[in-house]
C-alpha cells in the first residue's frame, strides 16, 4: 500500500514537472486583464470560467512541448521526464489533447458559443508553435501571440477593440522572453540581453503610459507595479549581460515568466481594477517560492 501511494506521489510530480506547475500561476492575469480592458471583470462566473480554460490550455502547451522536443531534451536535457523515462510521450500526448479539449469546453460553459472565436484560434495557435513553429522566423512572435490571445479571452471579440493595447503589451513581454529563450540551453553573446533589457524597459514604459488615465491610486498602483515588473525582469537581464552563460539565460526566461504577473498586476491596476491586481500581485512570491522546487522553463 505504501509503495503504492509512493508511486502515485511521484507519477503526480512527474506530471506537474511535465506542465511546469508553478508557471501556470502566471496565467490568470491574462484573461484578468482582458476582461478589466472591456469591462467585463463584474461577470465572475464568466472571468473564472475562463481563467479555469486560459490555464488548462498554458498546461496543455507545457505537456504538448515536451512531447514535440522529446528528442532534443534526449540529447539538451535529458533529466525532463520524457527523456528521462519517467513520462512517455503517449502519456505526454495524451495529457495535452485532454487537456485542450477540457479547455474548450469549459470556456463555452463560461462564455457560451462567444468564446470560440478566440478559444479555437488560441488552441490553434499553441499546438502550432509546439508542433510546427519552432524553427520559424516568426517563431517568437508565434509564441507570444498565443498569451496575447489569452488576453483577448478575457474580452472576447465583443470586447477585442478595447483589450489590444494591454493584450499587445503582454505579446510584447513574451516576444522578449522568447527570444531568451532560444539562447538558454547553449548561451549566447551579451547582444541578446541587451535587446531584451531594452524591450523590457520599453514593456515596462508602455504599461505605465497606460496607466495614466486611471484614478490618482489605480495610476499609482500601476505605475509602481510597472516599475517593479522592469526592475525585476531587467536585474536578470542585466546579470546575463555580465554572463551570457547558459544558467543566466534560463535564469532570465525564469524572471520573464514570473514576471509577467507583475506586470498584468500592473495593466489591472492600470485600468482602474485595483483589488484584481493586488490579487495578481499576490500570486507573484508563491509563484517564485514553487519555482524553487520545480522548474518554469
Amino acid at each position: 500500500m505504501a509503495l503504492r501511494r509512493r508511486a502515485r506521489i511521484q507519477r503526480a510530480g512527474d506530471l506537474a514537472e511535465l506542465v511546469r506547475l508553478p508557471a501556470v500561476l502566471s496565467v490568470p492575469g491574462d484573461v484578468l486583464v482582458g476582461a478589466a480592458a472591456s469591462g467585463q471583470l463584474g461577470n465572475v462566473s464568466r472571468t473564472a470560467g475562463l481563467v479555469g480554460s486560459s490555464s488548462l490550455m498554458y498546461l496543455a502547451g507545457m505537456a504538448l512541448n515536451d512531447y514535440a522536443d522529446r528528442e532534443i531534451d534526449a540529447v539538451e536535457r535529458p533529466s525532463r521526464p520524457i527523456p528521462s523515462g519517467r513520462v512517455s510521450p503517449e502519456l505526454a500526448l495524451g495529457v495535452a489533447g485532454t487537456l485542450t479539449a477540457a479547455s474548450l469546453a469549459l470556456a463555452v460553459a463560461a462564455d457560451g458559443r462567444r468564446a470560440l472565436p478566440v478559444a479555437w484560434p488560441l488552441a490553434a495557435a499553441v499546438w502550432g508553435y509546439d508542433l510546427f513553429g519552432k524553427d520559424t522566423p516568426v517563431a517568437s512572435l508565434s509564441m507570444a501571440a498565443c498569451r496575447g490571445l489569452d488576453v483577448m479571452m478575457g474580452s472576447g471579440t465583443q470586447g477585442a477593440a478595447a483589450a489590444l493595447p494591454a493584450a499587445a503589451v503582454v505579446t510584447a513581454h513574451i516576444t522578449v522572453v522568447t527570444e531568451v529563450s532560444r539562447q538558454e540551453v547553449t548561451g549566447g553573446d551579451a547582444s541578446v540581453s541587451k535587446r531584451a533589457l531594452a524591450g523590457t524597459a520599453a514593456v515596462a514604459g508602455v504599461s505605465a503610459l497606460l496607466a495614466q488615465r486611471a484614478p490618482k491610486l489605480a495610476r499609482v498602483a500601476g505605475v509602481g507595479l510597472s516599475a517593479a515588473y522592469g526592475a525585476f525582469v531587467g536585474r536578470a537581464h542585466v546579470d546575463a549581460i555580465e554572463q551570457p552563460t547558459p544558467a543566466r539565460l534560463q535564469k532570465s526566461v525564469g524572471a520573464g515568466i514570473m514576471g509577467l504577473m507583475p506586470l498584468e498586476a500592473g495593466l489591472l491596476a492600470g485600468s482602474g481594477s485595483v483589488v484584481p491586481a493586488a490579487g495578481v500581485a499576490a500570486l507573484f512570491p508563491l509563484a517564485r517560492k514553487m519555482a524553487k522546487r520545480r522548474k518554469v522553463t
